[in-house]
């Protein structure tokens, strides 16, 4: 088959990488839309703005990506921050390296503290366990 027919055909290698950019680029969209819905239905995302707006004044700023929301606040040297990945239907909070907790929810793997819908959904133990997060953040080091 020359490239006259390929083309013809639909066939062409340029074809081909359009095709996969496309697929791409429809996983992605399609991962940031869940997170947004997961993040809009478990009321996280307002949270996180109260903690903003009344806590911190504003002072606090949000790095958002595909899965993933990055809350940050604090001085040079004193920045800290709350990071949280959506997974398919589950809140997973980024910790420290740590031991596994005791406890049965959240799950917890010892980097992260995994939170099903069903323990999202109960909106005063996610409040709960958030205000545990922001007392306790994550303290960036100078490498970060």
């Amino acid at each position: 088959m020359n490239t006259d027919q390929q083309q013809t055909e639909g066939l062409s290698p340029s074809n081909d990488a359009n095709l996969y950019e496309q697929e791409r680029e429809a996983r992605r969209v399609a991962i940031r839309e869940n997170a947004k819905r997961v993040l809009r239905e478990s009321g996280l995302a307002g949270m996180l703005q109260d903690i903003n707006r009344n806590l911190l004044k504003g002072r606090g700023r949000f790095e958002e990506y595909e899965s993933m929301v990055l809350f940050r606040w604090g001085t040079q040297s004193t920045l800290r921050h709350i990071w949280v990945e959506v997974q398919g239907n589950t809140l997973c909070f980024r910790l420290h390296p740590h031991r596994q907790c005791s406890v049965v929810a959240p799950l917890c793997d010892g980097e992260y503290h995994t939170f099903t819908s069903a323990m999202w959904s109960d909106r005063l133990f996610l409040q709960s366990e958030l205000k545990k997060y922001y007392d306790r953040p994550v303290a960036e080091t100078s490498a970060d």
